[in-house]
């Protein structure tokens, strides 16, 4: 069965890699490194080495197991494009995602200009999405590394949001996701930055979701921007 997600954007999560190292200011407050360490003092397997980056091959052909449709976070614990994972290892992983045709893959990364190197060297399937997060102003320039891939649909994930973004570049992005930091430390988000993005996208015709305000009580915080649920999904997922 695939590993149930509680991330609200997507259905589960598959990790043919495991851990990360931190690379700009939204990494700060990594919830996957703290998970790591509780998944390693638990002794589970695959986070024997804790947060350290390692290679997962035994999960690489998982997805072709679930036959039920998923939409499935790929890496939620890691960054597909991190620097030490070799790009053979990244166009296995592409091949999983071709052949696992009926479900549609969410791919997530920092690592923009890895992306814009590597991505003219791989094939990409139609249900694999593409995206970047961008938390402050100082990692806008991944958004056009992103454009330039050839991934069939785009998102962006603005979280954890640290900053004002406005007078943002949406063309070619299919969707937008917005949420404020969550867990200990968990830096502040101001409402008037949320809803300067909502009013972006709704401009740029480009589906919005907002996440969570975030902070030490995430639910407690909820989700409600000015009295809505924002829970708007790209037009390709009618389709897939």
């Amino acid at each position: 069965m695939a590993q149930r997600s509680a991330i609200e954007w997507t259905g589960a999560t598959w990790n043919p890699v495991t851990g990360c190292t931190k690379v700009s200011a939204g990494c700060k407050n990594c919830y996957a490194e703290r998970m790591a360490k509780r998944l390693q003092a638990m002794g589970q397997r695959n986070y024997r080495d804790g947060f350290a980056l390692t290679l997962q091959p035994h999960m690489l052909e998982h997805p072709l197991s679930w036959k039920k449709p998923q939409t499935i976070f790929v890496n939620s614990m890691s960054d597909l494009f991190h620097e030490d994972v070799p790009l053979d290892y990244i166009r296995q992983v592409f091949d999983v995602m071709e052949r696992a045709s009926w479900h549609r893959f969410q791919v997530l990364t920092k690592r923009a200009d890895r992306l814009a190197e590597l991505a003219p060297k791989l094939d990409w399937p139609e249900n694999v999405w593409m995206g970047v997060s961008v938390e402050n102003w100082d990692s806008v320039e991944r958004i056009d590394a992103l454009r330039a891939t050839p991934a069939a649909l785009k998102f962006l994930s603005l979280e954890p949001l640290l900053g004002p973004l406005p007078h943002l570049n949406l063309h070619g992005m299919d969707w937008v996701i917005v949420g404020g930091e969550s867990g200990p430390g968990a830096r502040p988000i101001q409402e008037e930055w949320v809803v300067d993005l909502r009013n972006q996208c709704k401009q740029a015709s480009v589906p919005f979701f907002f996440k969570q305000w975030g902070g030490k009580q995430k639910k407690k915080s909820g989700r409600e921007l000015q009295g809505e649920i924002w829970d708007e999904l790209p037009q390709i997922a009618a389709t897939v």
